[in-house]
C-alpha cells in the first residue's frame, strides 16, 4: 500500500525539484543574459583593465575630493552582503544620535546650506548607488574645492551625469555616484583647474 502512495510522491517531488530548481533558473539565466548581459553581470564597471565597482550598489567614497553617496546600514560599509534597513525606529535614541552627527558633518563640510534629508538617511537597503541631482548638486563646493577646479565645471560634470525617468514618466531623475566620480577623476575634468 505504500508503494501506491510513496512511489508518485517520489516521482512528483524528483519532477518538480528538477523543473523549478534546476531547469528554470538556467533558462532565466540565459534569457536575461540574452536580453540584459551588463545587468545579468552585475553591471561591474571596469577602468584600465579592472574592475572598480558595480552601477548597483554604492560605494564608500572617502575623501573630500569625491561625492559621497546616501549613508549605509550595512554593517561592513557598503558591503552588499550586508544590506538592509537600520531597523530604528523614529523615536529611537540612537537614531537621533547619529542623524544628528551626520547634520553636523554636512553642515561643517557645505556650510550654509539646507542639507538634503537623503544625505541624512540610508535607502532600504542601505546600499542605493544613486543620487537625486540636487543632493549631487549640494555636494559640488565641496569638491571643487578640493580638486582645485570651478565650480561650474563640477556643476555641469553633475549634470552630464543625470539619468531622467524612465520611460520618461516612472521615478524620479538620478545621478551614479560611481560612475559620477569616475568622470571627475579623468584626464578632462582635471584640465579645468584653476591655478
Amino acid at each position: 500500500m505504500w508503494k501506491t502512495h510513496l512511489r508518485p510522491a517520489l516521482v512528483l517531488l524528483t519532477a518538480f525539484t528538477l523543473l523549478t530548481g534546476v531547469a528554470y533558473p538556467l533558462v532565466m539565466t540565459g534569457v536575461v543574459s540574452g536580453l540584459l548581459p551588463e545587468t545579468a553581470s552585475g553591471s561591474l564597471v571596469e577602468r584600465d583593465g579592472r574592475i572598480v565597482g558595480s552601477r548597483l550598489i554604492a560605494q564608500g567614497f572617502q575623501g573630500p575630493g569625491y561625492f559621497r553617496p546616501r549613508p549605509s546600514h550595512a554593517g561592513k560599509g557598503y558591503d552588499g552582503a550586508s544590506s538592509g534597513a537600520s531597523n530604528l525606529g523614529a523615536t529611537s535614541r540612537q537614531r537621533y544620535e547619529v542623524l544628528t552627527a551626520r547634520l553636523a558633518f554636512w553642515r561643517s563640510e557645505v556650510p550654509g546650506q539646507p542639507v538634503p534629508l537623503e544625505l541624512l538617511t540610508g535607502s532600504g537597503s542601505g546600499l542605493d548607488p544613486h543620487l537625486s541631482p540636487a543632493a549631487a548638486r549640494y555636494q559640488v563646493p565641496r569638491v571643487a574645492r578640493a580638486r582645485g577646479l570651478a565650480p561650474a565645471q563640477v556643476e555641469a560634470l553633475v549634470d552630464a551625469h543625470v539619468r531622467g525617468r524612465l520611460l520618461g514618466f516612472w521615478g524620479e531623475p538620478t545621478v551614479n555616484v560611481l560612475e559620477l566620480n569616475l568622470a571627475l577623476d579623468t584626464p578632462q575634468a582635471a584640465t579645468g583647474r584653476r591655478g
